[in-house]
């Protein structure tokens, strides 16, 4: 009885990753960019389309960064992590379903609703992240951690599938032109967002608040003593603190590339058919490359699966420079959904054994950090180099440098004596 119940908690965790997937298919990598360049920028030039979406996505991530230990405090003391995650995702879930109203010409509105709705899925991904170590054991981690991504990418695919339809073939949905169909794809994310929460909010338990010795009774003022806290004692946590120094260097280049490719597609001449394809492929490549990184960790180690995972993507960088036709696009995309969803999921959970589990949603919060400052530096970047250069090839050519050395420091990490000093030997 008590195995069942277990698995019917995390596979109500997992499906979290399968609800919010769908805004990072459709709203964040797919059809969103290629509608903001071509449809909302309009009067724009291409590379001041590319750019001005690469400064949206660093506005959003600024934002979040900024708030998420706070937050993540505040969680931990109050013991709230799945009412702060009902809230942000309720955000990201209005928000989204607002875009709808983006009409041609409207970059501003798009840039502000993208912004609040990425807003929201951040905010919520460092409550149901912090989740993770409460719902898995030591043992199971990185493969629950793997199936989340994996039913994500089937979740996400399955949605931006139907969505290619609206787009490709509005007339069969009776919807009068692909813009609609564009348009009502937002606000079907929208919809299979909020749907698919509810499993996580029904069958898995808030995790018992655990207030440390001294602690005040005042939530904020109890906040800010768990950050001084924390600041303190990740010195402590030195193999923790070298983790996310890594994760933050090469998180940089694999969240810029989610974000930019499509975008940086349509600066280039490739055809709306072959981008959103393309993606399409990532996402269904990504659910058994997925799962197989959470094998393939159980036979070498987490850390050595995140350092292949970066080696492909080095050579993704690389390549992204030489696309000219729609070939290159699908080659890359194809060497993207080998690895991205693995890479990103065994970060997660092996930095679910390197924290203390009684104050996770505090730590994931500076997991975010390290991911949401990745958000900012990547696409500015990637912007700059744009208007500096007037195209946007050698942007992509440099996250090579977040690549190789995020995973020079990931060498330096020593995971069993990090999961000792955090005291989750028997997690």
């Amino acid at each position: 009885m008590r195995a069942a119940k277990s698995k019917k908690t995390i596979l109500s965790w997992c499906m979290y990753d399968w609800a919010n997937s769908a805004f990072a298919t459709t709203i964040m990598a797919a059809v969103l960019p290629v509608f903001y360049s071509s449809v909302a920028a309009v009067g724009l030039t291409k590379t001041q389309a590319t750019s001005y979406w690469g400064y949206t996505n660093t506005i959003g991530m600024l934002i979040i960064a900024v708030s998420a230990p706070i937050l993540g405090a505040i969680a931990d003391h109050s013991g709230t992590r799945k009412r702060f995650l009902g809230a942000f995702a309720s955000v990201g879930i209005v928000f989204t379903g607002l875009m709808v109203l983006i009409s041609t010409g409207d970059w501003l509105m798009a840039s502000i609703l993208f912004i609040m709705a990425r807003l929201g899925f951040a905010g919520a991904n460092i409550f149901y992240d912090s989740l993770l170590p409460h719902v898995a054991g030591r043992d199971k981690i990185d493969q629950v951690s793997t199936m989340g991504y994996a039913l994500g990418y089937l979740g996400g695919g399955l949605l931006l599938l139907i969505n290619l339809a609206m787009i490709s073939r509005p007339s069969f949905f009776h919807i009068p032109d692909s813009r609609w169909g564009a348009r009502l794809s937002f606000l079907s994310v929208a919809i299979w967002w909020g749907v698919f929460s509810i499993p996580i909010f029904k069958n898995v338990k808030e995790p018992k608040a655990v207030p440390f010795t001294g602690e005040s009774k005042n939530r904020l003022r109890a906040c800010f003593q768990r950050l001084r806290k924390t600041f303190h004692e990740v010195r402590r946590y030195k193999e923790t603190f070298k983790f996310l120094i890594a994760f933050w260097i090469y998180n940089d280049g694999i969240g810029t590339i989610i974000i930019m490719a499509v975008i940086f597609g349509t600066e280039i001449g490739i055809a709306h058919g072959h981008l959103i394809g393309a993606i399409l492929a990532v996402q269904f490549i990504g659910v058994p490359f997925s799962i197989l990184f959470g094998k393939l960790a159980k036979l070498v180690g987490a850390k050595l699966s995140i350092l292949a995972g970066l080696v492909v993507y080095t050579g993704i960088s690389i390549g992204g420079y030489f696309i000219y036709d729609p070939l290159h696009f699908w080659i890359l995309a194809i060497l993207v959904g080998l690895v991205q969803g693995g890479t990103q999921a065994l970060s997660r959970s092996l930095y679910g054994r390197l924290i203390p589990g009684d104050r996770s949603a505090e730590f994931f919060g500076f997991y975010d950090v390290s991911s949401k400052f990745s958000g900012i530096i990547g696409p500015m970047l990637f912007g700059i180099v744009g208007q500096i250069t007037g195209s946007s090839r050698l942007g992509i050519i440099a996250m090579v440098i977040f690549f190789i050395g995020g995973g020079v420091v990931l060498t330096f990490v020593n995971e069993e004596k990090g999961v000792i000093m955090a005291g989750n030997q028997e997690l």
